[in-house]
């Protein structure tokens, strides 16, 4: 149960906030300037109130642990609870809110548009820490606004095609032939892989996770959901070629609704979840979700590919989480202190140390732990990630681990929850048929650029 446990734990901490519109509650406008900077120091005492963080798992609680040694002079409380945006509305509003706050990156940009967060690069220089050094490049990407950071990243856990490679074989395909730098080529592989009864799929030749993961297949095409100045680029010629593949992938296995009802019967987390019951070839998942196939090594056979662009480079695509400090945080100085502490390279040993004595106590893989960091990524697999006796898994451990040479990211934009929506909106549309493509991006472009226009 200890992996599963800390998979959940991860996809809350990654999941897309539904965001209220939020007032500033008087101080400033964002963008790095004016009353809202606060001058930070190294000192860390008194206390420290938190909102979104629980070290509910190994992971988590060692690097509480470590942050609490590292600074005996605080006394923390943390609501554990995760993140919510209508009550950080609320909070911001009356004035009464938490030191520090754990949220999607995703929304990072929009509360520093608002004035709700604080910028942070004075502090990180306080602490001589170098954030482009310490973190994934498209990670502090994320917790960018107008040249300032935001935000302080943790976890970046990329996403691969895991085959089904005992599947695969019975349908006469082979894992290399899952290869989405020829999205031609790979549409006939999935009609290949794809088993129906009628309309209806019994086995997904290729299930791309949609809409969750659209994003990631539009940057497959050169294309994105965000330019570099923040505004929504949906309906680029990029992004149309791109969702016409992924309808086209869905027709042939049935359709969007009856792929979405196949997957909604899977046992996803359990005995006979989709890769023991032969009921996908392949999937597009994130790293954590090799964590729970872990309990199922046995029943499964596992081979990972890496995600290419249509031009041959490889797609390490990812979101995660990441910590803020409010606008009128009683106590930032501590909030930054505790925040870099748990994201610092030694609190993420901690952590590879407690999963690795976890894993053997459990008798299981140990797959890694994937941070924000790259030094801290390749000395926990340097470390504690050794070959497991299981070819199958330590393939797809290997692909996940190289693919971070790549790593990519939305990118921030003042509307990027809004932008977002707008894109689930139009595939939506598209999937079921009740808009084409083109007319289904144009829609969510003109209701995006109005939203970036009133969030800016």
């Amino acid at each position: 149960m200890l992996t599963r446990r800390g998979v959940l734990q991860a996809g809350a901490a990654t999941g897309v906030l539904g965001l209220a519109a939020c007032s500033g509650g008087g101080e400033t406008s964002g963008g790095g300037g004016g009353e809202q900077d606060h001058e930070f120091s190294t000192e860390a005492t008194g206390a420290l109130s938190t909102m979104g963080f629980n070290p509910s798992d190994e992971v988590g609680q060692s690097r509480a642990d470590y942050a609490a040694e590292q600074l005996p002079d605080l006394q923390i409380d943390m609501d554990t609870t995760n993140f919510d945006p209508q009550k950080f509305s609320a909070q911001a509003a009356s004035g009464q809110v938490p030191d520090l706050i754990q949220l999607d990156r995703a929304v990072v940009a929009t509360f520093a548009a608002q004035g709700l967060i604080l910028p942070l690069d004075q502090g990180f220089e306080a602490h001589s820490v170098d954030p482009v050094q310490q973190y994934y490049e498209p990670a502090v990407h994320d917790v960018t606004y107008e040249d300032a950071r935001y935000a302080i990243p943790q976890f970046f856990q990329p996403s691969a095609i895991l085959v089904n490679a005992r599947a695969a074989e019975a349908a006469g395909v082979s894992p290399e032939d899952f290869d989405t730098s020829d999205p031609d080529a790979f549409l006939k592989t999935v009609e290949k892989a794809t088993a129906l009864e009628g309309s209806a799929p019994v086995t997904l030749g290729f299930d791309g996770d949609i809409p969750g993961s659209t994003e990631m297949w539009l940057q497959v095409f050169g294309g994105g959901s965000i330019g570099e100045d923040g505004a929504p680029t949906l309906d680029s010629a990029e992004n149309i070629e791109a969702l016409t593949w992924i309808k086209e992938i869905l027709d042939l296995q049935g359709g969007y609704e009856e792929v979405t009802s196949l997957k909604n019967s899977m046992d996803v987390f359990g005995e006979q979840n989709q890769y023991v019951s032969d009921q996908v070839v392949s999937q597009s998942w994130a790293q954590w979700y090799l964590n729970v196939l872990t309990d199922f090594a046995d029943a499964v056979e596992l081979h990972a590919v890496p995600i290419l662009g249509t031009d041959g480079t490889t797609i390490a695509f990812a979101g995660g989480s990441a910590f803020a400090v409010p606008t009128g945080a009683a106590n930032p100085d501590a909030a930054l202190a505790w925040a870099l502490a748990v994201t610092s390279t030694d609190a993420w040993l901690k952590a590879g140390e407690a999963r690795e004595a976890a894993v053997e106590e459990a008798g299981g893989i140990n797959t890694g732990v994937f941070t924000g960091s790259p030094e801290a990524d390749q000395q926990i697999r340097e470390q504690f990630v050794a070959e497991s006796g299981d070819a199958d898994f330590d393939q797809a451990i290997g692909v996940y681990y190289d693919v971070l040479a790549e790593p990519r990211s939305t990118g921030p934009s003042p509307a990027g929850q809004q932008i977002q929506q707008a894109l689930n909106d139009a595939v939506s549309a598209a999937m079921t048929g009740e808009k084409d493509v083109e007319q289904a991006l144009a829609d969510a472009q003109s209701t995006a650029q109005q939203e970036y226009e009133n969030n800016s």
